[in-house]
């Protein structure tokens, strides 16, 4: 089985080609910016006609779309996260529409959630912020699109290999260099608010199983820890795995992502139902994983 992974070289998309590099049966072939590719494209800016003709040259027989955008203004979220699915869609209509796409999709679709609640997959969407809502559009073209194809709405990846963009692999790197100081201070945003937080390999392992998955599969299905968790308590439970001695000071705002949605928390049992599939690290597994990744990077590689 030929897997074409967009992507291969990131933080997701790392993961899901480890798990196939090692799965019997499957040949890997990464996508992506990254020299060395089998398939040199950049979503963004990918003209479909000629991404169709990379793409029968390929002959994949399942594609995971890992390629995306966290950051940015809302230009380059649009061209990443909407345009990019698009683009990928139309091009695997001409040249292989027998395929099976996985598409990573993102929990901010659904937008503030009710407190105390998981949400499912038929929940209304009504995200908050710029980049919720161009994973929406890029679900919308996913699932418009005709193709045997799947969208996984992920909740919040923590694990190794985190990027110093996002909280929890900032943190890491910022308590890294705080190091064993007693007094040693790390400011941060507001942590009042509760997300679902789902190791990485657990997002991997979900998005080869759909990849690999015999018959139709629902249009979206949500992939996270399936409880919600508060901010705050990921944050002093990573100090204390780090080590650190000195003080976490909460001030201020969280991110402009994230500000307006208090509480996220998903269902995960349409997940179980259609790929077998559930998670198997704890968070304190995945913050251990995070911290000793983090733990090895080389000093020129930290960022401040």
């Amino acid at each position: 089985m030929r897997i074409l992974v967009l992507g291969h070289t990131g933080y997701l998309g790392g993961h899901v080609a480890e798990q196939l590099r090692t799965r019997p049966g499957v040949r890997l072939l990464g996508g992506g910016r990254a020299p060395g590719a089998e398939l040199g494209v950049d979503l963004a800016t990918a003209d479909p006609l000629r991404l169709a003709d990379d793409l029968a040259v390929l002959a994949p027989d399942a594609v995971v779309n890992c390629a995306g955008a966290v950051g940015g203004d809302a230009v380059t979220l649009a061209e990443v996260n909407a345009r990019g699915p698009a683009v990928l869609c139309a091009a695997l209509r001409q040249a292989a529409p027998g395929v099976r796409l996985v598409h990573l999709g993102s929990a901010a679709e659904y937008g503030p959630g009710v407190h105390g609640e998981r949400v499912t997959e038929t929940a209304p969407v009504r995200p908050a912020a710029p980049y919720g809502a161009t994973k929406l559009a890029g679900t919308v073209a996913v699932t418009a699109s005709g193709l045997d194809a799947v969208v996984l709405r992920v909740g919040n990846p923590v694990g190794p290999g985190a990027p110093a963009a996002g909280l929890p692999g900032g943190l890491a790197l910022r308590l890294r260099r705080a190091g064993d100081d007693p007094d040693a201070v790390v400011p941060v945003g507001d942590l009042s608010a509760y997300r679902d937080f789902v190791d990485v390999r657990d997002v991997a392992r979900a998005a080869v199983l759909a990849a690999t998955a015999p018959g139709p599969l629902p249009a979206v299905l949500n992939i996270g820890g399936g409880k919600a968790v508060p901010v705050r308590e990921l944050v002093h439970a990573l100090a204390r795995t780090a080590g650190f001695r000195g003080r976490i000071e909460e001030a201020g705002g969280g991110s402009a992502r994230s500000a307006d949605v208090s509480w996220q928390c998903s269902d995960i049992t349409a997940a179980r139902e259609a790929i077998g599939w559930s998670p198997r690290h704890r968070l304190g597994d995945s913050l251990a994983a995070l911290w000793a990744a983090a733990s090895a990077v080389p000093e020129k590689g930290l960022v401040p």
